[in-house]
């Protein structure tokens, strides 16, 4: 028999204005129960027992758990809750109300981080942070990250952010191969707000908090997720009668016969004769249709007022894209994170964290194997007819069997090991003052194993016939003569210990935080490698049945230590006048001995204007408006360690008695004794707002930061002929500027709930000094323009015909069809002169977002559209006689019966002066337009009804790079290679499911 039901309702009302308010969810707690406030904000509500208790949500305002108590008509007022409200962000070794906050901070929880069906969690971040550049340049299973850039790029050396996971920088494996279910929040620390970590600070800093259990019963989460991959896009190259006709053309501009009949293009273009007139299509003949990816999690969470837990498995699985991928990834991770209460004053946390990664790869590099994709002529087969595969582009190289296994595999498995104990002490005899200590060791083990086998192809002379009138074909060995084995191995931990006082104090409208903090971080690195080849078969890959005769072995170590002091003050009045000091002193390993500390400085202020008694008179629509301003130091450190000391290395070495090679020691580097940290200055001003009940929230910042002390080369001072290099110094200068921010919006009308987001920045840097060598024209200077930027001829068109060839000036030699270059000094001769510097590289100075999620009962969506602009790709294929071309490149381009274009004629390598200097016409915009991601779900729980104990059971298929909106066209926009020689970017399809109870 059914326990008997109870029926309450009532109204609920805002508490400020006691105005009700519509679409409010009302819930029993523990259970899917629940219903909504009408129009005129009155709900009734079904419930088991009235000793249940209601959960009342509305998107603008403070969640509250009311008891029911036996009550049947219970009236409920929600207290409106800004944006910021009582919202804390992590800021370093502590968290810090968000209203309070003065330093430019943006984050993101761990919901949004796992929509992505994206294995590597860097991938998920794409979009989502505004001022966070991400470039993802390669979907290779288990090497698929992006490269990270805290707003663009500041010096002329490595630019990418520290990452600190759980209060620990450098972890091994950083961001990539996190388990994105255990993530809590990402936050980004962009301006002088990162001095808190000093020296290795100047490119920003990552903050990743794991997950951690609550009081409450426990609570079990099962996920499943079955991706469905491609790449997001491949290359579409000329047929085989196009690519025919263009090396006739090509034997024409040579006055050598052509190599194809009409006879040949007839074949070719009607297929009846496969064997000797293929027309291949190389990325079909290689790679699949369809790849696969899965992702399992599992977790358990909960805990007492005494202890807590959050417990996780999880596994990932990626395979590559060729037919019997030779690329694969798996992952198996565990993380296991306790919190205790000892007594009233002392608190205990346990984090232990694990991974192993398997990585694999064919021997061939990645980038040989998409070379020869690039360049597979159409009129050579894959496979034969019979389905033997074909003969090698060059080297050896047939991508459908360089892309498996059958040269022999690259192994790469990792074991990381992550552990940190906390103990935290609330002083007893000293109000307000929290003692802790983290102990922190992480253990890494890395086992490399190559093993590299002879591969078979095979290849006709189009003469020999067997008695059945079938070609004849030759089997023969490609790559190596015999297998041969290496294997690598490296054992390494770092440890970190660090001791932290805090303190706070309110002394009426007066607040007073202090953070002091000394910190201690070891770490070593031993490697080791061992070598045979002479192995007698390619089934037995150890290294003991090799031969004796071609062997060997090397190892090396590597030890840093770093030492560090910190402390941060902070104050406020009423929360309305808000100013913060940073201070690190920094001592790094790198550096020479009196040499290696450094002071790292940081201040910055907050006011909120709308909490001036004025600021209703000015701007009453803006319930919240505080302006941020910062200004600190930090410091890079990202250079090769010991630069203070002259270096030796090994040379060739000689023979001694005939027989007996003895090593020679030859000079590496010189040394450079004040080689130091480059120094970032950095300034920056914002503003944060709310309106509409704190619905509405902007965020905006402008920064200038300027970065001296770069280590880099007197270009100018030494010529290369000279005949040696001196060391690099302390002389570079960049100045980056630019804007970001975001704006958030958060609604609700009935069953609807939804929030929408749109994120910005730019970045512009250039070059104040790098000791350029003098006397290059002012068109071709790179002090003052962009790092990282090349010179080109500009392009105009083509010579059309004779006589705009004979009217303009040109490379000696030009014919018609040839890119006119633009004569940029007028002084009627094209040479190196006329090239010009263009503003632009492969980072864009742009990038965005925009997203939308959204719940209507039981159904939610979310989406996130990417873009980025201001990059560029030089796109040019090794095309001729040495490979194919692309199909749009052969449908443009100038012949006699064509002339009337813009585009060139059929060219041969880099033999033309057009192919062989970087020009204007192959540099493409690649500004794009992405949806990155899309999911729709919905939750079957509250079908089943709350009896089982099910929670939420939520079915969901989403995607990620589903489309993308560019000019390039031709490569992914991201590319890394100009040639379209690399593994190209994923696009996913999922479906997955989640299991809550």
């Amino acid at each position: 028999e059914d326990a008997a039901q109870e029926t309450i309702s009532g109204t609920v009302t805002d508490a400020d204005t006691e105005e009700p308010i519509p679409g409010v969810n009302i819930l029993v707690k523990g259970t899917t129960t629940g219903a909504s406030t009408d129009a005129n904000g009155t709900y009734e509500l079904t419930v088991e027992s009235l000793q249940d208790t209601l959960v009342v949500t509305y998107i603008g305002y403070q969640t509250q758990e009311v008891p029911i108590k036996g009550q049947t008509d219970i009236d409920i007022e929600l207290n409106p809750e800004s944006i910021m409200g009582e919202e804390m962000v992590v800021v370093g070794y502590q968290v810090q109300k968000k209203a309070t906050n003065t330093g430019s901070i943006t984050s993101v929880d761990g919901a949004k981080v796992t929509r992505t069906p994206a294995v590597n969690v860097e991938n998920s971040l794409v979009g989502q942070l505004p001022g966070l550049v991400a470039v993802n340049s390669s979907g290779q299973p288990g090497s698929s990250g992006s490269t990270l850039q805290i707003r663009g790029s500041n010096t002329l050396g490595d630019n990418s952010p520290l990452i600190v996971i759980d209060g620990i920088t450098n972890r091994t494996g950083g961001l990539a191969h996190l388990n994105p279910n255990d993530i809590e929040d990402i936050t980004v620390l962009k301006d002088a707000s990162a001095a808190i970590y000093g020296s290795q600070a100047a490119n920003g800093v990552i903050l990743v908090t794991t997950k951690r259990g609550q009081e409450g019963k426990p609570q079990v989460s099962l996920s499943y997720n079955q991706g469905f991959t491609q790449p997001t896009r491949v290359p579409e190259m000329a047929d085989a009668t196009t690519y025919a006709r263009m090396i006739n053309e090509i034997d024409l501009y040579r006055s050598r016969d052509p190599r194809y009949s009409e006879e040949d293009l007839s074949k070719y273009q009607n297929g009846t004769n496969p064997w000797t007139h293929p027309n291949t299509d190389w990325y079909d003949a290689a790679l699949k249709n369809i790849s696969l990816q899965n992702k399992m999690n599992a977790s358990v969470s909960g805990g007492s007022d005494r202890i807590s837990y959050y417990i996780s498995l999880g596994t990932s699985s990626e395979d590559g894209f060729f037919e019997d991928s030779g690329f694969k990834y798996n992952q198996y991770n565990f993380r296991s994170n306790v919190d205790g209460k000892i007594n009233d004053f002392i608190n205990l946390s346990l984090s232990i964290a694990g991974r192993r990664e398997v990585k694999e790869a064919p021997i061939r590099p990645v980038g040989d194997t998409f070379r020869a994709l690039m360049r597979g002529k159409p009129t050579l087969p894959a496979y034969w007819p019979n389905g033997k595969p074909g003969p090698d582009i060059e080297y050896g190289d047939n991508p459908v069997v360089t892309g498996t296994q059958a040269t022999g595999y690259n192994r790469d498995k990792r074991d990381v090991f992550q552990s940190n104990l906390k103990i935290e002490v609330e002083v007893p005899f000293v109000e307000d003052l929290t003692l802790e200590s983290n102990v922190s060791y992480d253990k890494n083990y890395e086992f490399n194993k190559e093993w590299a086998t002879p591969w078979y192809l095979y290849t006709w002379d189009y003469q020999t016939f067997d008695e059945n009138g079938d070609p004849v074909l030759t089997r023969a060995k490609r790559g190596l003569n015999e297998p041969q084995l290496t294997q690598d191995m490296n054992d390494g931990f770092q440890s970190t210990i660090n001791f932290l006082g805090r303190y706070g104090k309110d002394l009426r409208d007066h607040s007073f935080n202090f953070l002091v903090g000394i910190e201690r971080q070891d770490s070593k690195n031993n490697f080791f490698s061992a070598y045979r080849q002479g192995f007698l078969s390619d089934q037995l890959d150890e290294l003991n049945v090799g031969g004796d005769a071609q062997k060997d072995n090397s190892g090396a170590s590597v030890n840093s230590v770093r030492l560090n002091y910190f402390g941060r003050v902070n104050y406020n009045y009423k929360e309305k006048y808000l100013i913060e000091f940073i201070g690190r002193y920094d001592g790094s390993y790198i550096f020479p001995e009196g040499d290696r500390f450094g002071f790292f400085p940081a201040v910055s202020v907050g006011w909120w204007l709308s909490k001036e008694p004025f600021w209703d008179d000015i701007a009453p629509f803006l319930e919240g408006f505080k302006l941020r301003a910062s200004w600190g130091q930090t410091g890079n450190d990202r250079i090769e360690p010991y630069q203070f000391l002259t270096t030796y290395g090994f040379g060739n070495g000689y023979v001694r008695n005939g027989n007996d090679l003895e090593k020679s020691l030859t000079q590496a580097r010189i040394a450079n004794p004040n080689v130091t940290w480059e120094v970032a200055n950095q300034f920056n001003v914002g503003l944060d707002a709310e309106m509409l009940s704190g619905r509405l929230a902007i965020t905006a910042n402008y920064f200038r930061y300027f970065r001296d002390k770069i280590l880099w080369w007197r270009n100018a001072s030494i010529p290369t002929t000279a005949g040696f290099n001196l060391p690099r110094e302390n002389i570079g200068e960049v100045i980056n500027r630019g804007v970001d921010g975001r704006i958030t919006y958060a609604g609700q009308m009935g069953d609807l709930s939804f929030d929408l987001s749109v994120n910005a920045g730019y970045a512009q840097n250039k070059i104040q000094y790098w000791d350029e060598a003098p006397g290059a024209p002012e068109w071709q200077e790179s002090t003052g323009h962009p790092m990282n930027t090349e010179l080109y001829y500009k392009t105009d068109g083509v010579f059309n015909d004779q006589q705009e060839l004979d009217s303009y000036p040109h490379w000696p030699g030009a014919r018609t069809g040839d890119l006119k270059f633009i004569d940029i000094n007028e002084d009627g001769i094209i040479n190196g002169r006329d090239r010009v510097r263009i503003d632009k590289n492969s980072m864009p100075t742009f990038t965005g977002g925009f997203g939308i999620s959204a719940a209507y009962k039981n159904f939610d969506f979310s989406v996130l559209f990417q873009g980025a602009t201001g990059a560029v790709r030089y796109v040019f294929t090794e095309s001729g006689e040495i490979g194919n071309f692309l199909e749009s490149y052969a449908e443009k381009r100038w012949t006699p019966e064509n002339p009337d274009t813009e585009h060139p004629r059929t060219y041969n390598r880099t033999d033309e002066y057009w192919t062989s200097n970087q020009n204007t016409y192959f540099l493409r915009n690649s500004d794009y337009i992405r949806l990155k991601t899309l999911e729709v779900g919905y939750n079957i729980a509250s079908l089943l009804g709350s009896q089982i104990g099910i929670q939420n059971l939520r079915a969901y298929i989403s995607g990620h790079n589903l489309f993308t909106i560019d000019k390039l066209k031709v490569l992914d926009p991201e590319a890394s290679s100009s040639s379209g020689q690399y593994y190209p970017q994923k696009r996913v399809f999922n479906i997955g499911v989640s299991l809550t109870f």
